[in-house]
């Protein structure tokens, strides 16, 4: 094989590695968009009755979800917890005195779905 050779070659394989690494980050962002819209869907059906449809809450139902302390400080795998077992009324940091059920009252929800709500939490929380 020539150097010429050897160089195309070289840069063919190259490019093909820079082609599948931008496939794959294209397919990442596009399936953490399905799970985003997937968990505003949920939140707008489930959670949206208590914390309104766009987060920020219904006074006296649900706090706002929106430039929330809780929200920012617990990790995701905190909030998917706190999704799956509800809080209580009477938990000090129920500050509504209404209780939210487990998994927001819906029972058919799945980890991967609490997963997907707080993707979408986390957005409602670095929008603007």
């Amino acid at each position: 094989m020539s150097r010429g050779s050897s160089i195309a070659a070289t840069a063919a394989t190259f490019l093909c590695v820079v082609i599948a690494g931008c496939q794959s980050s294209s397919e990442s962002d596009g399936q953490a968009a399905a799970a985003k819209a997937h968990g505003q869907q949920i939140f707008t059906t489930t959670c949206a009755t208590c914390h309104g449809t766009d987060g920020t809450g219904i006074k006296g139902l649900g706090k706002s979800l929106v430039a929330s302390e809780f929200v920012k400080k617990a990790s995701d795998d905190q909030l998917v917890d706190m999704l799956n077992k509800g809080r209580d009324a009477k938990d000090p940091l129920n500050s509504t005195g209404v209780a939210m059920p487990p998994k927001g009252g819906n029972a058919a929800l799945t980890d991967k779905d609490l997963q997907d709500v707080v993707l979408y939490l986390r957005s409602l929380n670095h929008a603007g």
